[in-house]
């Protein structure tokens, strides 16, 4: 069986094109932005945590604020240790989104942190 000859420039063109793509993936995943799944994974799984706390905390914030004793409830959570704090509005179970049956931690960290700075 007789293969083609191949130009004499083959072995240059070959090289150049995978010195080219070497270069092309160093440079796209060291400064171009480009990852691999599990980068991308947890890029997704951070943000998607960061909009489900943003999107709870407020709902925390108003079942605290709708409390009849919520004043007297402000002032005890003011006078609780900042890092006591989200554990204050666990207890009083206004980290408990409607449907759920158990607090959230971070929400409750997150709406202790809102409801200090709210006054």
């Amino acid at each position: 069986m007789n293969l083609p000859k191949l130009p004499a420039d083959t072995s240059t063109f070959l090289w150049g094109a995978g010195v080219g793509a070497i270069a092309a993936a160093f440079i796209g995943f060291s400064w171009g932005g480009w990852m691999g799944k599990s980068s991308a994974e947890r890029l997704a799984s951070t943000r998607a945590e960061t909009a489900t706390l943003a999107a709870l905390t407020p709902i925390c914030v108003a079942q605290f604020n709708a409390n009849p004793k919520a004043p007297a409830a402000l002032v005890a959570l003011k006078e609780t240790k900042g890092f006591e704090q989200g554990d204050f509005v666990r207890h009083g179970g206004w980290a408990t989104m409607p449907g759920a049956a158990e607090p959230n931690r971070e929400v409750a960290h997150a709406c202790a942190e809102a409801l200090v700075k709210q006054s």
